[in-house]
């Protein structure tokens, strides 16, 4: 592909040479001569004279000593995410079901819908257009998948579920097993029944070995546009908004709801029927306590949650502690030595 021809299919404008022939994109520091970078940051532009990349996808406002050649974008690594799908375009499956599926009975399929070596799929399921069900793959009874949609190998789906257009779920993700419900009686442990469902919204992504489990009654429900890392258990009941991501190895207990445009990072844990309301965002590793709310557009971290100033202020407390005690020991000291003087 030439210069000019990304340029065009990005709806931007280059200067430079147009006709230079790009086989790739690659990383600002080792990016070749027919390869396209991006400079993201402040300290992407500081690096980009330096770098061999044939080309650079830049902001409008970015300049150089070096006359070089540039496509210029309002977000260059938008412009780069959708320059990589141009190079690496996602390898099409020939529609059609293998010979070792096994596919139930009033099973209703769109076009252009491909179904992989030993998969699974329930009675009464709906796969929509251009959906693809990978190898291993299990569906269960009256699952509805919509068009578009990507499951790849080892998926497991069981019964009741919807799952919107375009979604996509990775290896391992298990969608609608039972939710963690149990009742003491006699001293033992009883099941609660778990006979929710699960929906999820459309252009949702799940990550490898992610659980979304059913509702005990009603719905667990993951909104439009969010997207999961690995390891990422949502239980029960609970209610993720739109366009929320959430990093690996975090845990919703039972009953949670996450607002719009929520940013969790990884190894958070939530406790049962806490709210985080839209925009607020959870650093790494924080723990959020049973009924907390996170107000919208808050900063918290730590355990158990709180502001981020306020966490880094007791961080720093802490990091004084030893010399508090070393000057407490030594007033001690002064103090019986006048004790003993009187």
């Amino acid at each position: 592909m030439r210069v000019r021809e990304l340029a065009e299919w990005l709806g931007a404008t280059f200067e430079g040479d147009g006709e230079k022939e790009l086989t790739g994109v690659a990383p600002l520091d080792t990016a070749g001569a027919g390869e396209v970078a991006f400079v993201g940051g402040r300290k992407a532009a500081e690096q980009a004279d330096s770098s061999a990349a044939g080309c650079l996808l830049v902001p409008h406002d970015w300049s150089s000593a070096i006359h070089r050649t540039v496509i210029r974008v309002p977000e260059p690594r938008t412009a780069f995410a959708r320059a990589m799908s141009r190079f690496y375009p996602t390898a099409e499956l020939d529609p059609g079901v293998h010979p070792t599926a096994v596919i139930g009975r009033d099973v209703e399929m769109g076009a252009l819908v491909y179904v992989g070596p030993h998969a699974v799929v329930g009675d009464g399921t709906r796969i929509g257009v251009a959906s693809s069900i990978g190898a291993g793959c299990v569906v269960g009874k009256r699952v509805a998948i919509g068009e578009g949609c990507v499951l790849h190998a080892n998926v497991t789906v069981y019964d009741n579920v919807d799952i919107g257009r375009s979604a996509i779920l990775h290896s391992g993700a298990v969608i609608g097993a039972d939710g963690f419900g149990y009742v003491m009686e006699h001293e033992r442990w009883h099941k609660f029944p778990q006979v929710g469902r699960v929906e999820i919204g459309d252009f949702v992504e799940i990550g490898a070995n992610s659980c979304v489990d059913r509702a005990a009654l009603g719905v667990t429900s993951i909104g439009e546009g969010t997207k999961l890392d690995n390891m990422v258990h949502v239980g029960h009941n609970c209610r993720i908004g739109r366009h929320v991501v959430v990093a690996a190895q975090t845990g919703f207990s039972g009953g949670v709801v996450v607002e719009d445009y929520a940013v969790i990072g990884g190894q958070v844990g939530i406790g049962d029927k806490a709210r985080i309301e839209s925009r607020a965002v959870l650093g790494s590793g924080c723990g959020v306590l049973t009924s907390k709310i996170v107000r919208s557009g808050e900063t918290v971290w730590g355990t158990p949650a709180r502001p981020l100033r306020q966490h880094l202020e007791q961080l720093a407390n802490l990091a004084r502690l030893p010399e508090t005690r070393r000057e407490l020991t030594e007033l001690k000291r002064r103090l019986a030595e006048l004790e003993d003087k009187i």
